[in-house]
């Protein structure tokens, strides 16, 4: 899967919708509809299609441990024509979850009454990747070279090229398609793209160099969760309920990946189980890591999003003020759940 970010051009032809419809949103219940059995329907809109970022759902559910939570699960999938984050803010959908973090410090800004409160992912695996006879394993070794990246990585690569100090007219830039033919045929020296992408990686036989974007010190959350702000207030308990659950499916699939895999396949028949394992392999890692193993699975930190906040301002993202941290992100359900979320990575 290639970053979902939006720039900030793509993402305001959408703010004036996403915020009329956070005013003018049907009044309904902020949870979703009780059922037959006593459960709460919840529905969770995806980002894009079901993958490896949604393992932990995937076994919550085929385990019945959402059920167990009263909840009724079901996932809906995004898609380069769906606007998951316009569909949560207009109580379509009670939460959501995108791949991620830039997104929602956009919609912030433009007002969208959302909050992020939880994180699937600790660090975005987005990287740059070259082959071993050019290259790039430092920021310094984009200079002089011709990255080929899509579109909504742009403002990706313009962020790690400020945080580093390295004018961008020392880097050539060429936009391309998810495909990597591009750096394999030697029209650019590195291409972008998430690490979980092994079927484009695929080509290249294993045989490549990487550079993560995290590790250049543009500190991007993976597959953050969201709510409007008034079902983090109104019914805390329902969010509550959903990270329990998603936590212990997350803390199933790291000991059982080829099952988890599977049950992602029971999310979308056409994926291969095959093809979802090998990329929750490369995942796990970084949902799993020091940060987990302290304060458990969905942490997130404050300064972190400060910091992602603070360097899209300096990049010119914002309309006006950029938001503050409680302005994008909600801790309540995190500190309402700490016990019960996995403390385990490395």
């Amino acid at each position: 899967m290639s970053s979902a970010n939006l720039s900030r051009r793509s993402f305001l032809r959408n703010s004036t919708l996403l915020a009329g419809a956070a005013v003018a949103a049907p009044v309904i219940t902020a949870c979703g509809s009780s059922g037959a059995d006593g459960t709460t329907k919840v529905t969770m809109q995806g980002g894009w299609l079901a993958s490896e970022g949604q393992l932990g759902e995937a076994i919550a559910l085929a385990k019945g441990w959402y059920k167990d939570e009263g909840i009724d699960f079901s996932f809906k999938p995004g898609g380069p024509s769906i606007d998951g984050v316009g569909l949560v803010a207009s109580r379509q959908s009670q939460i959501g979850q995108i791949s991620s973090s830039p997104s929602l410090m956009l919609a912030a800004n433009q007002g969208v009454p959302i909050r992020a409160f939880a994180v699937g992912v600790q660090q975005q695996p987005y990287a740059y990747i070259s082959k071993p006879d050019k290259p790039v394993r430092e920021p310094k070794d984009l200079i002089g070279k011709k990255v080929g990246t899509q579109a909504t990585g742009q403002v990706l690569l313009n962020a790690l090229l400020k945080v580093n100090g390295i004018d961008p007219s020392e880097v050539k830039v060429e936009i391309i398609g998810a495909e990597i033919t591009p750096l394999t045929t030697g029209q650019v020296d590195v291409w972008t793209g998430w690490l979980t992408n092994v079927a484009a990686m695929r080509p290249l036989g294993g045989k490549f160099e990487k550079m993560m974007l995290w590790d250049a010190g543009v500190k991007l959350y993976g597959y953050p969760y969201y709510a409007r702000k008034d079902l983090l207030t109104k019914d805390a308990d329902l969010l509550e309920r959903f990270v329990k659950a998603t936590a212990r499916g997350w803390e199933y699939a790291v000991d059982n990946v080829p099952e988890a895999a599977k049950a992602v396949t029971k999310l979308d028949p056409s994926l291969k189980a095959a093809d979802v394992q090998a990329a929750a392999e490369v995942l796990l890692p970084y949902a799993f890591n020091s940060e987990t193993a302290k304060n458990g699975w969905g942490a997130m930190s404050a300064d972190v999003w400060q910091q992602q906040i603070d360097l899209y301002a300096g990049l010119g993202q914002f309309k006006g003020d950029a938001p503050s941290s409680d302005q994008v992100i909600d801790m309540t359900i995190l500190d309402a759940t700490a016990a019960a979320r996995p403390k385990i990575g490395a």
